[in-house]
C-alpha cells in the first residue's frame, strides 16, 4: 500500500465503520469507511469533516463520530500495558496481501468471476501504514491497531472491552495510552 506523503492519522473511524459522502451533501454517498480505519482530518464545515486516507482517497463524513487519536504515537520506551514482537503480525499481513493479490490476478485474468472473487476474499482484512520508522498495523483477530517502532508493537486503538468488563455487547473504540488510560 502506498501512503500519501504527509499522512499522519488524527482520527480513527468508529468500531462499526461509518458512511461517507463525495461532498458535504447527503445526496452524494460513496463507499462506507471500514471500522478502525486511521484517517486524517483535513477540514471541518459544521458537523461535516473532510478526511483523507493513507492511500490518498478522501471523503466527507459526520465528524461528530470520528474518534480522535493522540497527537503522538504511544511512547514505546515507557511503561506499557502490552507490547508484542511485530514480525508475526507483519507476516500475517504479508500473507493476507498475497492472498488478495492472487485473487485480483485471477479475477483480472478471467479465472474468477465476481461472485467467486467475493467468496474468496470474504473476511480478508489487512491494515498497514508505514511512515519511515513508524508502522501502524491492524490486527483483525484482536480488533485493534498497533503502533510499532521496528522493535515492538503497542496497542494504539482497540474496540475490545475495558479490563474488568465482560459479556456480549458493543464496546466503544478507545485509544490506549502507555499507562493504560483512555
Amino acid at each position: 500500500m502506498t501512503t500519501t506523503p504527509g499522512f499522519r492519522p488524527t482520527h480513527v473511524v468508529p468500531a462499526d465503520g461509518m458512511p461517507a459522502w463525495e461532498a458535504p451533501d447527503p445526496a452524494r454517498p460513496t463507499v462506507p469507511l471500514d471500522p478502525l480505519l486511521p484517517v486524517q482530518l483535513v477540514e471541518r464545515r459544521g458537523d461535516w469533516a473532510h478526511i483523507g486516507c493513507a492511500n490518498g482517497w478522501a471523503a466527507w463524513v459526520d465528524g461528530r463520530y470520528l474518534v480522535a487519536v493522540p497527537h503522538d504515537p504511544p511512547l514505546t520506551g515507557g511503561p506499557s500495558t502490552e507490547a508484542t514482537d511485530p514480525r508475526p503480525l507483519l507476516a500475517r499481513a504479508e500473507r493476507a496481501l498475497a492472498d488478495y493479490n492472487a485473487a485480483v490476478q485471477e479475477l483480472a485474468g478471467g479465472a474468477l468471476d465476481g461472485e467467486s472473487f467475493r467468496d474468496r476474499t470474504h473476511g480478508l482484512r489487512i491494515g498497514v501504514v508505514v511512515d519511515g520508522e513508524s508502522v501502524w498495523l491492524y490486527d483483525p483477530a484482536e480488533g485493534r491497531w498497533l503502533y510499532g517502532d521496528g522493535r515492538r508493537l503497542t496497542t494504539y486503538v482497540t474496540d475490545r472491552p475495558e479490563p474488568g468488563t465482560d459479556g456480549p455487547g458493543h464496546y466503544p473504540t478507545r485509544v490506549v495510552t502507555p499507562d493504560g488510560e483512555r
